[in-house]
């Protein structure tokens, strides 16, 4: 088939959303109680080779993607680093938290704002309050051993994907039950979700390819990132190890829309794609201790204006279920 006539790739995500309206099943966030419809089970892919899949239909926020990348890569897990870039997505999970110590009368209320400015100016503060504790970065970089010391998995990776490119084992994983729900020790689990659970390198006639399982996909806001970030995780990794890019597959559990983002879908689904950009790293990054964002620059990108909608702080241990389950 000629070239100009096969179907934009987006449409693979777009498809999933009309597949989510048509034929999802309605259900509510435990946390927060707001509405949703979500399919179970879906994958999409994108060739890297015919461009970088940051989405055209609505705008992406790609200095978020960008930041946040480098954040992890550098295993950090205090949200300084993103505040310090002006890079707002993990505000929300910290500040939670501080709430719940004001609501218990341990520190002085803030306004979400002034909690923010906080972080900002007060590095003290910042090392307290600003801490996402196992938060993917530090899972990457640095897995906690059971005997002591850590395990940097993305080094691990890089390695086996440099010497070792025939074998199949290079999995990252963040799904620790030790620190997760009902699973985790009293004052131990997190009091965030974690999403995007574990991805899987593979070489194939010289070319990197990378397939991510993401247990919870918040399709109009957050995977639009999700997929620019491990797109560009595969094109770092590849120019790491001297490798071109292959495939980023993306593997979804629940694939969910929020109710209150049913009409920027439908916005989002009237217009059509436009060719994607292309992701340039600068050749002199050679290690990966050496990342830094200004090795990255995104190239013709185009896209449709952007879509705004509100964020759903949504999941999070409550210890009540944690007793529940201890008692079984």
């Amino acid at each position: 088939m000629p070239k100009e006539n096969l179907r934009h790739t987006e449409y693979q995500y777009l498809d999933l959303l009309q597949d989510i309206l048509e034929n999802g099943s309605e259900k509510k966030d435990h946390n927060t109680g707001n509405g949703l419809t979500s399919v179970f089970g879906r994958q999409i892919r994108f060739d890297l080779g015919q461009g970088f899949p940051l989405l055209t239909t609505k705008k992406v926020y790609w200095n978020g993607v960008l930041h946040e990348l480098v954040w992890f890569l550098t295993g950090q897990s205090n949200i300084k680093y993103l505040v310090d870039n002006n890079v707002h997505i993990w505000d929300d999970y910290p500040y939670k938290d501080y709430v719940k110590l004001a609501e218990a009368g341990k520190v002085p209320k803030l306004s979400k704002e002034e909690f923010i400015q906080r972080i900002a100016d007060d590095a003290k503060f910042a090392k307290r309050f600003g801490e996402l504790p196992h938060i993917y970065g530090s899972q990457w970089r640095s897995w906690p051993r059971t005997k002591g010391g850590s395990i940097d998995q993305i080094a691990w990776a890089l390695d086996n994907i440099r010497n070792y490119p025939q074998r199949k084992h290079s999995v990252v994983t963040v799904w620790n039950p030790e620190h997760l729900y009902s699973m985790a020790l009293p004052g131990e689990a997190l009091s965030f979700p974690l999403c995007h659970i574990f991805f899987h390198f593979q070489v194939i006639d010289g070319k990197l390819s990378c397939q991510l399982y993401q247990r919870s996909a918040d399709m109009f806001l957050g995977v639009p990132f999700n997929i620019a970030s491990y797109a560009m995780l595969t094109q770092v990794m590849a120019h790491l190890a001297g490798l071109q890019p292959g495939e980023f597959v993306h593997t979804f559990g629940d694939a969910h829309i929020y109710l209150n983002h049913v009409g920027q879908v439908k916005e989002q689904l009237s217009r059509k794609p436009r060719a994607f950009p292309q992701l340039k790293i600068d050749p002199k990054l050679k290690e990966l201790d050496d990342v830094k964002a200004e090795h990255f620059t995104i190239e013709g990108y185009d896209p449709h204006p952007m879509i705004k909608g509100e964020l759903t702080v949504a999941g999070g241990f409550q210890e009540k279920d944690r007793r529940a389950f201890m008692k079984r």
